[in-house]
């Protein structure tokens, strides 16, 4: 984060502004997972229990889940919420 960037208290409505590059990596790093167990995007929404269409954002980076639903995703693609975070910094470069 910025030293000198304003902190509000939380978005306004409507706002749709995330940090793309954690999303983009978290995404890829999901998508990864599930083409390595063979799962489809519409199965793994389905096992946590999510909107397919939504888990195709979080996927392509346009969605940067909470936690709750991290941790439906982790049970789901049967790792560690660390393994998931970890790969999600490694592909970001961190």
């Amino acid at each position: 984060m910025e030293k000198n960037r304003k902190i509000s208290p939380g978005r306004p409505k409507g706002s749709i502004s995330y940090e793309p590059k954690p999303a983009i990596a978290f995404g890829a790093v999901v998508r990864a997972r599930r083409l390595e167990m063979g799962i489809s995007q519409e199965g793994l929404s389905s096992m946590a229990s999510v909107e397919r269409s939504h888990m195709g954002k979080i996927e392509r980076g346009e969605h940067l889940p909470n936690l709750v639903l991290i941790l439906r995703l982790v049970q789901a693609l049967e790792i560690r919420p660390g393994v998931l975070v970890d790969a999600t910094e490694d592909l970001m470069g961190n």
